[in-house]
């Protein structure tokens, strides 16, 4: 065949037989080797068991209690905070929880929510949960009387609290093992709100991700400290003595405090692995106290024995140690840990800009968590790293029956 002469077109649109031919033998070659692929892994003798898939599993949404306070604390959560319209009255409130409730019993079910733009991101709840907090301004508005200790915390030397992560009518704290189903369902929470009631703050926080640790294992902060090993377990007498209220419209509730913590990691590099453990009162490595063993996972769950004395007479656990400080000779003074760490983006010449969001259950937050904290206050190495920018109180209202909404006890 003659060579194209000059001018002559070379780049016809569409194809010419030869590529045609020569594209339809590279496809089928292309079907044939994913066919043979289906096959195989279809084959009952290479394809693996089907594992369940943590994105499957759900936590019920209705019952006495909410859940999200004695569930098992997810991977990944975001506590957000809202202020009321100005326009948003008694009448306003129940139809906000009713919409919100209704989209949280579903969300959390792996079901869409209702006028939801992207249902497919509805269908991995991945134990997700929607835990609904009121704030003094939203029990005011209610016209009920709020318990006494639904009030800011008194002043303590050791904050310097910034409004942008403090206060707030409403707390929506949304937690899953999946973060795309976190973002998913607090965004169609916010939709729905925002005719009733607008941001104020918004924090995001993790753990370990699923399946990293074992079940139960004690989470730890940013510190590398085991965080949270007094906690009682859920379901035991003591859990439901130190987190459920038994008054009024909050029976079947509790009390949230929430209290966001900037932890100095740069700081705190500079301080070696004894000063960490005798800061703390625990063995950085386990959890264990000074009176125990540093090694061994159960020597976590040791009872310190706060009067041995080393062989000069000082404590073996210092006075100063944060374990000392949070313990109490009065039985009452307990509460539920459920936190999470942040972690931003850093600015300047700092190397971190990290912390922890300090979450706290109890049924009483002057009987139970304030005196804790003031002697926290008072003397607790552990405030040379870091520094409480952030405080607000909720009441957690009590769980409701399907028919029902969140709330409906304080606005029926």
């Amino acid at each position: 065949m003659a060579a194209p002469g000059k001018g002559a077109r070379t780049d016809r649109p569409g194809s010419t037989r030869r590529q045609f031919l020569l594209g339809g033998a590279v496809a089928g070659v292309g079907a044939a080797a994913a066919i043979g692929l289906d096959l195989a892994l279809d084959s009952p003798s290479t394809a693996p068991a089907s594992a369940p898939l943590n994105g499957d599993e759900t936590v019920p949404f209705f019952g006495a209690h909410q859940a999200g306070v004695d569930t098992d604390a997810q991977a990944h959560a975001v506590l957000v905070a809202l202020d009321l319209r100005d326009d948003t009255d008694r009448d306003g409130l129940r139809r906000m929880m009713g919409i919100l409730t209704d989209d949280a019993a579903r969300l959390t079910q792996g079901v869409a929510a209702l006028a939801d733009s992207e249902p497919e991101l509805a269908v991995s709840p991945a134990r997700l949960t929607v835990t609904f907090g009121f704030g003094p301004g939203l029990v005011d508005r209610a016209r009920r009387t709020a318990p006494a200790w639904l009030k800011p915390l008194p002043a303590f030397g050791i904050d310097r609290l910034r409004p942008e992560f403090s206060g707030g009518d409403l707390l929506l704290q949304i937690a899953a093992d999946d973060p795309l189903t976190v973002a998913h369902a607090a965004r169609m929470m916010l939709k729905d709100a925002r005719g009733f009631a607008a941001v104020r703050w918004t924090q995001r926080g993790f753990r370990r991700a699923h399946g990293t640790v074992k079940p139960g294992t004690t989470m730890r902060n940013l510190f590398g400290q085991v965080d949270g090993t007094t906690n009682p377990a859920p379901g035991t007498e003591e859990f439901a003595r130190v987190v459920w209220s038994e008054d009024g419209w909050m029976a079947g509730g509790t009390s949230a405090v929430v209290r966001r913590i900037h932890m100095d990691l740069d700081k705190w590099d500079r301080l070696d692995r004894s000063g960490r453990d005798q800061s703390v009162g625990r063995y950085m490595s386990n959890g264990a106290p000074l009176t125990s063993s540093p090694d061994g996972a159960a020597a976590e769950f040791d009872e310190p024995d706060l009067d041995a004395t080393t062989a000069v007479g000082f404590p073996v656990i210092p006075t100063f140690s944060h374990l000392r400080r949070a313990r109490s000779e009065d039985t009452a003074e307990k509460i539920f840990r459920r936190a999470y760490n942040y972690d931003d983006s850093p600015t300047g010449s700092e190397v971190s800009d990290s912390g922890l969001i300090f979450v706290s259950f109890q049924a009483d937050v002057d009987r139970q968590f304030t005196p804790i904290q003031r002697r926290l206050d008072e003397l607790d190495l552990l405030n040379e790293w870091t520094t409480p920018v952030g405080s607000a109180v909720f009441a957690i209202p009590p769980g409701c029956a399907e028919g029902g909404f969140i709330g409906d006890t304080l606005l029926t």
